[in-house]
Parts: C-alpha cells; structure tokens; sequence
C-alpha cells in the first residue's frame, strides 16, 4: 500500500515527537549535560534500532521511502512504543496494526466488565477469555445456564460445556448445528495458538470425551463470527429466541463479552423477566411454556384450596348451614 504524503509528514511528525519526549534513562542512556534527561539524537535512535542514520533522517523529513515493516517496528521497541501507538506507526506506513502482546492470561473478568455486564440486567452476559474460559456473567446468565455457577474451574469453558455438559445440550435445540458452528468459530479465534499447551490440553480433553466434537474438529471448518438470532429451550422459561452479540474491550482485546438480547417481535424479553424474577409469563404467551409438571400442578392446586378458604372465611353467608356448623332448629 503506498503511502501518502500527507501520511509520510505524519509519521516524520510522530517519530520526532516519540524521541524528544522519550526518557534517555528509560532508553539505556546517560543525560546529556546537567539537565537534559528527555530526547534522543537521531544518531542514537538510529543505532539502538540498527538503522542507518540517513534513512531515519529521512524518514523524519517525511522523504518519498518505503519502510520496512521490521524497521518500523525496531524503531517502536527503541522509542518504548504501546501497543496503541505501534499500531498507529504502522498504519501511517500502510501495514495493519501488530499483533497484542499476549499477557497474563485473564482469570476473572475485569471489575469494569463486569460491571458492564451487571448492567445489562435484562439480557444474559459473560465473558470469554481467548481461551474460551468463562471469566465471568451476570444473575441473567445464571438465569439461563445456573450450571455456570457451580462447574468446575477447570471444566467453565464454553467449548466444554457446549459438547460435554447434558444441560447445555438440551439448552440447544439445534445442538448439532451450534455446537459445529462453535468448533468453527474457536479454530478460527484461536489461530496459531492451538499450538500453546493450553489449547492443546484442552482440544485433547474434548476429543477424549467427545465424539462428536472429535468429528467437526477433524473437518477443520473455520467460521468468522457474526452476530445472528439463536434459540435456547429453557427448562421454566421455554423457547427464548436471543440475538447473539459479542464486544471486545479496547483494553483487554483478549477478552469478548457475549450478550444476549431479546429478539424484536417475540416474547423473548417476557420470558427472560419470568425466569429472572421469578414470574411465569402469561399462559397467553404463544405456545413455547412446557406442560406444567406435577409439583406444577399440586402447587397450584394448594393455592386454588387456600384461596377459596380465604374467601369462606371472609364471606360466611355464602355457606350452607350444615358448613356453618348450624342445625335446621338454629336457623
């Protein structure tokens, strides 16, 4: 991609700001005179980063070049560079932006994540880490899967769960096609990183466990994520029909917070309410409720008899006599 002129003043522009204003103690070098402990020469940014002292004059003089990308990104590790203005540095240059430097690795989500998620008290959330960890949700994820809560911190992995755990399965009602789309989506997501031992211990796991994960991982389908309407059968609340929506936090670009949201024209947010605050939807809400069960049923049963006790009591008059306790000489 060639680069403008406009794009070359810039990035001369930037490369003198970033080493005027770099630390000569943070870059490995002494002051120079008393007091001048900020800026760099040009001769010794060049040498730090192994370039010639012409070509980075020029590049500082905006001058019709073509830097390499290792160039460029020399002369970020020289100039102490974040990851946000290496990124910049190289997009003046017409490469795409590096790579995140992978770092610890998040075990819990973020107190600002989460926060954003308990937000969103309406709508089930968590987050993934690269690894598809779950990091973190909120009362509405509980809501819908409560099995998060309580598996295993080594087994509260998406992957995981979606081909080993019988309740997520029968969440699904198109298991077969979410779960393959899944296995697409984490190949893709993951890259080159299925070589780390992470990815390795848990691909090894799921094929151990799992046939038909053992199947579409052997495909090798790769699918990009995309936000679309999913289906979840829900033991109480019955079909909840959700947009599937997924954030990445600029700071924590590891991270993907995944939201679902009630789908437009349905009853989705109703039945999402009902299993959140404990109220059943209405029994006119279209035909998704599960037949109720016998402890359903005894339970409304009890409150129909107490019901009309209650109205006995209040209205005696509406008894007959013998109910009253009275005999035909007491009327």
């Amino acid at each position: 991609m060639a680069i403008t002129e406009a794009g070359r003043a810039e990035l001369g522009a930037f490369l003198r700001a970033r080493r005027e204003n770099l630390s000569r103690t943070d870059a490995g070098l002494p002051p120079v005179g008393r007091a001048r402990t900020t800026g760099l020469r040009r001769e010794e940014v060049s040498y730090l980063s192994g370039v010639s002292v012409t070509w980075y004059t020029w590049l500082e003089q905006g001058r019709d070049i073509h830097p390499s990308r290792q160039v460029l990104d020399a002369l970020a590790r020289t100039l102490r560079l974040t990851v946000t203005e290496h990124g910049y540095l190289l997009s003046l240059a017409g490469y795409a932006a590096a790579q995140a430097a992978s770092s610890v690795p998040v075990a819990v989500a973020p107190p600002q994540v989460q926060r954003l998620m308990d937000a969103l008290a309406g709508s089930p959330a968590f987050t993934l880490t690269a690894d598809w960890r779950i990091a973190g949700w909120n009362s509405a994820y509980a809501a819908l899967y409560p099995g998060v809560a309580t598996v295993p911190a080594e087994d509260r992995n998406l992957l995981w769960l979606v081909f080993t755990d019988p309740y997520v399965h029968d969440l699904l009602p198109d298991w077969e096609v979410t779960s393959s789309r899944f296995a697409a989506e984490f190949r893709a997501e993951a890259g080159p990183r299925l070589g780390d031992p992470a990815y390795l211990a848990l691909i090894d796991r799921l094929e151990a466990a799992s046939a038909p994960f053992r199947s579409v991982w052997a495909s090798h389908d790769i699918e990009g994520f995309a936000s679309r309407e999913r289906v979840f059968r829900h033991p109480t609340a019955g079909l909840l029909t959700l947009e599937h929506h997924q954030l990445v936090p600029s700071d924590h670009p590891d991270l993907h917070v995944v939201i679902y949201t009630p789908a437009p024209a349905t009853d989705a947010a109703a039945r999402l309410a009902s299993i959140t605050s404990g109220l059943l939807p209405s029994s006119s809400s279209p035909s998704v409720l599960p037949p109720h069960s016998p402890s359903e049923r005894s339970r409304s049963d009890s409150l129909n008899e107490r019901s009309i006790s209650r109205s006995l009591n209040e209205h005696p008059t509406s008894r007959s006599p013998s109910e009253r306790g009275e005999s035909k000489g007491d009327a």
